[in-house]
């Protein structure tokens, strides 16, 4: 399953994640902070939908409601 996401409220402008059988395939961030939204992307390749966004979700971007591993986290409640 692929799933396209516009974050809100954060730098980057889409998130595209590939998952298969529960498991994150791979991630693709357009905008943001590159070098962190890579770090982030590779770390959580490989890792199972709901342990990624137990991890990520409710993270806070300086004085943000909401970051980029937050939105990532939204995205990939889309798969579940």
């Amino acid at each position: 399953m692929t799933i396209e996401y516009m974050p809100r409220g954060v730098c980057s402008r889409k998130m595209t994640i590939e998952v298969e059988d529960g498991i994150i395939r791979s991630v693709q961030v357009d905008g943001g902070c590159n070098g962190n939204l890579q770090g982030i992307s590779r770390l959580v390749e490989g890792m199972p939908v709901e342990e990624a966004v137990s991890r990520m979700e409710g993270i806070r971007c300086g004085w943000k409601n909401t970051s980029c591993p937050d939105q990532m986290a939204q995205a990939l409640k889309q798969y579940k």
